[in-house]
């Protein structure tokens, strides 16, 4: 059974940091150049709702969401 995952495009990524501060458990922010750094590619189901959100807040659009396809293998 697959589940779903988070992937990261630093390169498309701003450095707002909306992501880190809407799911510091799922998302940080690199010391070095403040973009986005991913924690966990696929979070607990704790942090899963706060990731969701994290999707939806990134202004840059760099955070994915990967669902595992309906009926598949």
């Amino acid at each position: 059974m697959s589940t779903s995952h988070l992937s990261v495009d630093r390169e498309r990524c701003i450095g707002a940091g909306m992501c880190a501060m809407t799911a510091p458990h799922v998302f940080d922010q690199d010391p070095d150049d403040g973009l986005v750094l991913l924690l966990h590619a696929g979070p607990p189901a704790a942090h899963r709702a706060a990731a969701q959100m994290a999707v939806g807040v990134c202004p840059a659009g760099a955070i994915t969401l990967h669902e595992p396809e309906a009926g598949g293998s």
